[in-house]
């Protein structure tokens, strides 16, 4: 089935629509030399998308000169060329190219209607990439751009439907947020009205009462009226997925053509619907992800079948409803991500040292693939190879979508991207909370729970004040100090936790108290405070007061660059043996690791039983600790399995869980444990006790 390219080129002058102005203002600053590393990297992006998405729609024209502009930037993004006026000027010339190409298209001017590339443009762009002088150069005389991005239909049907322009349709949705927020006000206004009658003379409460049971009923009667308004408001920005995901089965098979690869694309879940903000900032992730997994992903039909695979490989996109959440999965069977190659690609790009590698667990090098600049491609092309998608894709779905992005690969077996997004950036669920003096908010699907306890049940690992939540390690740290806020001074038995969590990480803050949940409108940040990391937005407290969102991965980004670490007087006193840590908790393995490596071991991570039992067997260590509730396998078997081998018959292995039953503890000494520690009863001087006196 041929793919129908004017359905998309709308979108396409849309997006581009967005990425044009960037590109002006980032050559601006380059001009004034105001542009930092970040904003060259934004430049770069803007220009490899367009390239892309031109690409996949035939536009040739706007391909060739997207192409070499993004030469420019590279070899600016790379250091290897300086700005200069005669670079700024070549930019800002092929920018205009770009808009002339764009306004024809919005015209209604097709890819084959578009006037060819400029070809001295272009060659000088690429000139002066390289470093080469070129001949000034001075473009011909040209058509001025138009100065409307989108045109409207030339006629307008009477009809069932009209077109209403996006912007229109926001400023409802804003002013339906205003009217909420103040209608939310009212409530607090109602029970004031119910306290201050009790403090009026006996004859003024029972006309006070009457007025009171008025305006309450009336709020009241409003609540769902205003509800159904604003729902009905959001309704008309939905769109379903198909407008992302029908072009990409056949977009998939021509980009594995070009490649000399066959691919069959299954697409499912199209007619979930989503905000129409969250469908046009999808596009590009999809697209990269789309990119990566044809290229790097699936490999040639020779190497497929030489694997014991079909040659066509399996590319599968779907989506599917959870709760208020949407979840997008794009997977491959492909060759996986080779960790070797990831790591080796880390140094040579000095993206990170050896000792910083060796500490990263697997997952976490995995995701070294998100950093901007990174490519495990050995050559670049014009398809890959520049370093640029993967991050555009982290930073647009967890920064812009407040969303989540989780990475799976199994060597030989593929990869698997999973995407869970807001149903909406308009309105979500939020928890009001106050900390050193200030009201803040916390979106609600960051939120794990609410725990309120004493601080005696704090624990000591590594340095860190430490909660056992449901046999989980959880590091606790005041939000106050963290957003270096003065402390609200109050003494109390208790402390209140808001333990929040990001993928498999948690984080336990304390704050002072919960003001309210609610479902809230939430406003993107000013121009002027888009740089703070930790704020991802805003939301209305009425009468025109405002409350930060924090940002919790940013949050927890934070905490786990600063993890104490004990004295290196200590530490020099070990020598460095191998520790085995196995556990599914990840805060558990990351907290154990801590308090290992504090003390001068050298410590490898599992996830579960089988996991710890083949890296065991893969080499040796010099003692290994365990959970016993794990999937898969568990402490127990595992335990049993090492005590097979030659190599742990005698090896010191203990087993750390929540389980407290004496059958329990001699279940673990019938199956070969040395020690078995309580995390009830958790201290960090007991580990390393009891390993010291195994280890001798």
């Amino acid at each position: 089935m041929a793919l129908d390219i004017h359905r998309f080129i709308q979108r396409f002058v849309e997006e581009a629509a967005d990425h044009l102005p960037r590109l002006r203002e980032g050559i601006s600053a380059l001009e004034q030399g105001r542009a930092d590393r970040e904003q060259i990297n934004e430049l770069f992006r803007a220009a490899h998308t367009l390239k892309g998405s031109s690409r996949m729609l035939k536009l040739t024209p706007v391909t060739a000169l997207a192409h070499s502009t993004e030469e420019v930037l590279s070899a600016l993004r790379d250091e290897t060329l300086n700005v200069t006026p005669e670079v700024a000027n070549l930019l800002s010339q092929a920018v205009d190219g770009l808009a002339d190409a764009v306004s024809r298209l919005a015209e209604g001017a097709t890819g084959e209607e578009l006037p060819a590339a400029d070809q001295a443009l272009c060659r000088a762009l690429e000139s002066a990439a390289v470093g080469q002088a070129s001949s000034l150069f001075s473009p011909a005389t040209t058509t001025p751009a138009p100065t409307t991005s989108l045109a409207p239909e030339s006629e307008l049907r009477l009809s069932d439907t009209v077109r209403v322009r996006l912007d229109r349709l926001d400023d409802v949705i804003h002013l339906m947020g205003e009217v909420l927020s103040g209608h939310h006000h009212l409530h607090s206004l109602v029970d004031q009205a119910r306290e201050l009658s009790a403090s009026l003379p006996v004859a003024q409460q029972a006309p006070f009462n009457a007025f009171s049971r008025e305006l309450k009923d009336s709020v009241f009667s409003h609540d769902s009226l205003m509800s159904d308004l604003h729902d009905r408001a959001l309704q008309m920005r939905m769109l379903p997925l198909s407008v992302v995901f029908d072009p990409l089965a056949t977009l998939s098979r021509e980009l594995a053509q070009s490649l000399g690869k066959q691919v069959d694309c299954r697409v499912r879940g199209s007619e979930i619907e989503l905000d129409r903000q969250m469908i046009d900032r999808l596009s590009d992730p999809l697209i990269h992800l789309l990119r990566n997994a044809l290229d790097h992903g699936l490999e040639l039909p020779m190497e497929r079948q030489a694997a014991g695979k079909s040659a066509r490989g399996q590319l599968t996109i779907e989506a599917r409803q959870d709760a208020g959440w949407v979840v997008v999965e794009m997977r491959d069977d492909g060759a996986g991500i080779d960790l070797e190659v990831v790591r080796q690609k880390a140094l040579d790009k000095q993206l990170a040292t050896k000792e910083q590698l060796s500490a990263l667990s697997e997952q976490e090098t995995l995701e070294l693939i998100f950093l901007p600049g990174f490519s495990t491609k050995s050559i670049i092309t014009d398809f890959s190879g520049r370093g640029v998608g993967m991050d555009v894709v982290k930073r647009t779905v967890v920064d812009e979508l407040n969303g989540d992005l989780q990475l799976v690969s199994t060597t030989g077996s593929g990869t698997r991207f999973t995407l869970r997004l807001p149903l909406s950036l308009a309105m979500m669920r939020v928890l009001l909370i106050r900390a050193g003096g200030l009201t803040l908010g916390v979106t609600a699907p960051y939120v794990s729970e609410l725990v309120e306890c004493s601080t005696q049940s704090f624990i000591d690992a590594a340095g860190q004040r430490t909660l056992i939540l449901r046999n989980e390690f959880v590091p606790i740290i005041s939000l106050a100090d963290l957003l270096e806020l003065p402390a609200e001074s109050s003494v109390t038995n208790t402390t209140l936790l808001l333990v929040v969590h990001h993928r498999h990480q948690k984080l336990a803050l304390i704050i002072d108290s919960l003001i309210d949940e609610r479902d809230m409108v939430i406003k993107p940040l000013p121009d002027h405070l888009r740089h703070l990391p930790l704020v991802s937005g805003m939301v209305s407290m009425g009468r025109n007061a405002l409350a930060s969102l924090l940002h919790v991965p940013a949050l927890l980004e934070i905490t786990r660059r600063t993890t104490p670490h004990l004295s290196a007087e200590r530490t020099s006193a070990i020598t460095a043996q191998r520790v085995l840590v196995v556990d599914d908790s990840l805060n558990t393995r990351e907290i154990e690791k801590d308090v290992l490596e504090a003390w001068g071991y050298h410590v490898t991570l599992a996830e579960n039983g089988r996991d710890g039992l083949a890296k065991a067997l893969a080499e040796p260590f010099d003692a290994v600790l365990t959970d016993v509730e794990m999937p898969v396998m568990d402490g127990f078997a595992l335990t049993a399995r090492l005590r097979e081998n030659e190599l742990y018959r005698y090896r010191p292995i203990i087993i750390i869980t929540s389980r407290e039953k004496e059958a329990d503890r001699r279940r673990g000494i019938e199956v070969g444990a040395d020690a078995y520690i309580v995390k009830g009863s958790f201290d960090q001087n007991n580990l390393v006790e009891t390993l010291q006196a195994l280890l001798g």
